[in-house]
């Protein structure tokens, strides 16, 4: 070969070898050099940039005679290897998250040579975004030059005794990649006998959309530190973090030993699962992402007792995790809807009640109308949804953004840094404008509307998509939830005749003479108190609509619920609905797997609500006195404390022990027979033409399950009530009101489904109990109630010094499992009624709400605003069922639950109410609401002493019972 040839083929050849080493073709796709450019390359002093920018999938064009080099993507090729690492390797640092190697190494300077090698030969080490080493063992003797890593940069913490009490050991090092990052900021370093720890804020060249830097934390807990010290110094740590990076992702790594940071902060979780040490895991890994993180052990370093750990990132961007969603929704302008109030105006409806004397005819047309009119008048519009996408970022922003790019593609360097100017004035200008958005929605006490905003501030998604459309699974979840059907019914006499008689009745019971008339001021204060985010119902009537012409539409719809109730009729339109299958967990492994939603018509909710209210007030002085569902001053809460009353009062006696059986009913409300619900209905002395309108709404229902892609066809029931109506929870409690207990040492709570058991044994005598529960599962199985076996479950109270095996309880040939937990009512009782678990859960929602209020923070609204939300949104979870476990909890928990309060206050820079001041408030109102309720379960409990000023002391022999609730009242009301 001549020479010049040779030379131009070697030129050829470093040409593209540069290319695939230092161009980023993940997103370029046409790259223009001049053959001036081409040829001036080889003469530079190559950029040293790891090779893992490139994505070997790319391949290269070099049409050097055109003087341009075309860079694509093809499909990989099949067998070629494929997963975690090596889509690592291929993309390198433009991963999601930065892949980093940990370690405990035991004196970094003894492991020099050896990371220097590993460096040099293993791709995987030297690509690495960061390296993390504890117990470096380094001092200020010792100098960053002879730690030097090729391409690294090093930041140290070095153990320092005046604040550690120790020279030796310790100390916390970070190498970041300066392939991946340079802008690195030191954000603390801490160092105590407890704790050693050191905080990096790094803006990498690249990162996801929703994170704006990332914080690395290195963390070293010696193993004789006191862990719960070191866990709350952290955890204040992080917490001071995240106030000053709301946008930024913290990632903590390091040598823990016995402490776990999810105790302290259960929002973080814990990515290595492989042992680091023997058996042992002693490095943790946490962030607040799910999956972020695959962890693989290396060999040690040297002579470490730890092992070398890779972590290789496996988080998916929001962009990638989910498709653009196409919206279409309607706009409800001032225009149209005076538009809409016009044409109702305009409507004579008398012409629709002379057309037709049938009720079901009338309300089919006057519903197909309201839907007509409302098509023509209110506009829609269609748009698309990124998952990653900002609220403030509006289209002008977009175009500013697009026209800064062309400019930087085209080399305009003075018109690239004016758009870029201008955009980042503008994206100022946009957050503020975001930010008065928020205020108004607060100042309006739209809590709704501020929910909305502070998910698309932070991109929230529901954590289970809507169940996707299978060929035959509509029609097969439709006949499962009909599966309870009996047939046909037997229709009542006409209204004005006598009652059904029933097997159930020996007499004629009294009947009630109030009578229900609807008024049209009603009707028009109900419609204007609808949701207008509720989904509409088949009859196409949208809560908007009724909102905005609530004065148009109350008199024809008062006219139609009058004439329903005169006929005792419910019209066929205001009975269907549209079943809407909700997964209830992400795998799904059965029918049972969706939870029917129904989709029921807005009109006949209001309708409902009228009638709900009359039957409250002819029933609820006949309810059983410990059903608390949906009742005047009852919640969850006195339930809660009146079984644990019921519970530690027993315990006080010797020889005593409890087995509580917490029933679960397979789809309850749809099991109700309309046949014997009347019956009941008639014994609590309410009228005839009620039951039979309430007989007409439980029979002759249409429904049909509607996928995403796929609707079944249309079934009729006539048994058990939809859930989502108004009237279901009511009918469910007054059909389950003669489920009783009639055993002193036996209480049956109810509170609408949710049934419990409470068998109080002494001296090991059981058989009342078990005549109880075989007495309820006969009752059930007369009442068309089906129990759940498989999910019914029994927790046995024993504090014993030496308790027996108890004998399990039989429900349908299936024995009972026994649990150490359970959540029952919202909080988690254990068998040694502690309330750790509890307030771990609490925490955890609690650290979640934490975020929203420093995304508020983030976009500058006023403390008395951030003040608001976080009562509402932060205080309100932290008192979820207070009365009942904080004065059992121990000083540990209320510290981490005060510690929440006092991060909040910092956040807002206010001061803000403890948690004792917020228990001894609501204990004492809970107390009071009691007293002045004598038709109240526990109303027997408070007694005046002779004096009339002080309560009688409840007798209490163990700590657990005295604080309780009822003792605690007691106590703060005599104070």
């Amino acid at each position: 070969m001549a020479p010049h040839m040779a030379a131009s083929v070697q030129c050829s050849l470093f040409v593209i070898l540069f290319l695939f080493i230092f161009v980023d073709t993940s997103n370029a796709h046409r790259i223009m050099f001049s053959r001036e450019e081409l040829l001036s390359i080889k003469q530079q002093t190559p950029v040293t940039i790891s090779p893992n920018f490139i994505e070997p999938q790319c391949f290269l064009e070099l049409l050097i005679g055109g003087t341009a080099i075309v860079c694509g993507r093809r499909k990989r090729r099949r067998g070629k290897r494929a997963g975690i690492l090596v889509r690592l390797r291929q993309r390198g640092f433009r991963m999601a998250l930065p892949a980093m190697h940990l370690a405990n190494v035991r004196s970094l300077p003894n492991k020099m040579d050896e990371l220097l090698l590993l460096n040099k030969t293993n791709r995987d080490f030297y690509s690495s975004a960061a390296l993390c080493f504890t117990e470096t063992w380094l001092s200020e003797l010792i100098p960053d030059n002879g730690l030097h890593l090729p391409e690294f940069c090093l930041h140290r913490a070095d153990r320092q005794k005046e604040l550690s009490g120790k020279m030796k050991g310790g100390g916390i090092c970070f190498y970041i990649n300066k392939g991946w990052c340079t802008d690195v900021t030191v954000v603390s370093k801490y160092c105590s006998p407890n704790l050693e720890s050191l905080f990096l804020n790094c803006k990498p060249f690249y990162s996801p959309r929703e994170f704006s830097s990332f914080i690395l934390a290195g963390v070293y807990v010696p193993p004789q530190a006191d862990v719960s010290n070191a866990l709350q110094t952290l955890s204040d740590l992080v917490n001071l973090s995240e106030l000053k990076y709301p946008d930024s992702l913290l990632i903590i790594m390091g040598d823990f030993n016995r402490a776990k940071l999810n105790h302290e902060l259960p929002k973080f979780r814990q990515h290595i699962n492989c042992p680091t040490r023997d058996n042992n895991i002693l490095d943790h890994c946490y962030t607040v992402l799910k999956g972020a993180y695959h962890s693989v052990p290396r060999a040690a370093l040297g002579h470490s007792d730890h092992c070398l750990i890779h972590l290789i990132p496996t988080y998916k961007q929001k962009v990638k995790s989910a498709k653009p969603v196409i919206r279409t929704v309607k706009k409800w302008t001032n225009e149209a809807k005076e538009e809409l109030q016009d044409c109702f105006d305009c409507t004579d409806w008398s012409v629709f009640e002379d057309a037709t004397g049938d009720l079901d005819v009338l309300t089919d047309t006057v519903t197909s109308y309201i839907s007509f009119c409302e098509g023509m008048c209110v506009p829609t519009k269609t748009f698309r949804i990124f998952n990653n996408n900002k609220p403030w970022f509006t289209a002008s922003l977009n175009q500013l953004r697009k026209a800064k790019e062309k400019a930087y593609s085209n080399g305009d360097r003075t018109l690239y840094k004016t758009l870029r100017n201008t955009l980042t004035k503008e994206i100022r200008a946009a957050k503020r404008n975001y930010s008065e958005k928020l205020k108004k929605r607060f100042s309006s006490n739209d809590s709704a509307a501020l929910w909305r905003g502070l998910q698309d501030i932070t991109s929230y998604k529901k954590p289970f998509p809507t169940a996707e459309a299978k060929k035959g699974l509509a029609d097969d979840l439709n006949a499962f939830y009909c599966r309870f059907e009996r047939g046909a019914t037997t229709p009542l006499p006409p209204c004005g005749q006598t009652a059904v008689s029933t097997t159930h009745l020996d007499i004629s019971p009294p009947v009630s003479q109030f009578k229900l008339n609807i008024r049209e001021q009603d009707v028009c204060r109900l419609f204007q108190r609808q949701n207008v985010h509720k989904a509409p119902g088949p009859d196409g009537v949208t809560p908007s609509c009724l909102r905005s012409c609530a004065v148009q539409l109350a008199p024809i719809f008062t006219q139609i619920f009058n004439k329903s109730l005169e006929l005792c009729k419910v019209p066929s339109c205001f009975k269907s609905s549209i079943i809407i299958p909700v997964p209830k967990k992400p795998s799904i492994t059965g029918l049972n797997d969706y939870r029917p939603v129904a989709l029921t018509s807005v009109v006949m909710k209001s309708f409902e609500r009228m009638v709900l209210t009359h039957l409250k007030n002819i029933s609820d002085h006949q309810l059983d006195a410990l059903q608390f569902a949906y009742r005047a001053n009852r919640s969850v809460d006195d339930a809660v404390n009146m079984g644990l009353h019921f519970i530690l009062q027993h315990l006080d006696r010797p020889r005593t022990y409890v087995r509580i059986l917490f029933l679960d009913f397979s789809s309850a409300f749809n099991t109700i027979i309309p046949e014997i619900l009347i019956a009941k209905l008639s014994q609590l002395t309410i009228s005839p033409a009620i039951c039979q309108w309430i007989f007409s709404f439980l029979t002759d229902r249409r429904q049909h399950v509607r996928l995403k892609d796929d609707t079944s066809g249309v079934r009729t029931t006539n048994t058990g009530a939809p859930q989502g109506c108004v009237l279901s929870p009511l009918l469910f409690s007054l059909y389950t009101n003669d489920c009783t207990s009639n055993d002193p040492t036996v209480k049956l709570l109810k509170f609408a489904d949710d049934t419990t058991i409470i068998g109080l044994i002494q001296d090991g005598d059981e058989s009342a109990y078990r005549q109880e529960v075989d007495k309820l599962v006969l009752w059930c199985s007369q009442h068309n109630l089906e129990l759940n076996t498989l999910k019914t479950v029994e927790m046995v109270v024993d504090f014993r010094k030496h308790p027996k095996v108890l004998h399990p309880v039989i429900i349908s040939n299936s024995p009972v499992s026994n649990v150490d937990s359970y959540k029952f009512l919202g909080s988690i009782i254990s068998r040694d009624l502690k309330w750790e678990l509890n307030i771990n859960a609490i925490l955890k929602k609690a650290q979640q709400r934490m975020y929203f209020l420093r995304q508020l923070r983030k976009y500058g609204l006023p403390q008395e605003l951030l003040a608001t939300f976080y009562t509402a949104a932060i205080e309100s979870i932290l008192c979820t069922s207070i009365t009942v476990w904080f004065g059992a909890a121990t000083k540990q928990d209320k510290n981490r639950l005060q510690r929440t309060i006092r991060t909040a206050a910092k956040i807002i820079g206010t001061h803000l109410p403890s948690l004792q001041e917020l228990y001894s408030g609501r204990i004492r109102k809970r107390a009071e609401n009691i007293i002045k309720d004598p038709t109240h379960p526990a109303y027997t409990l408070f007694n005046l002493l002779p004096s009339g000023r002080r309560y009688r002391s409840l007798q209490t022999k163990t700590t657990r019972h005295k604080n309780s609730f009822f003792p605690m009242a007691i106590t703060c009301l005599n104070c």
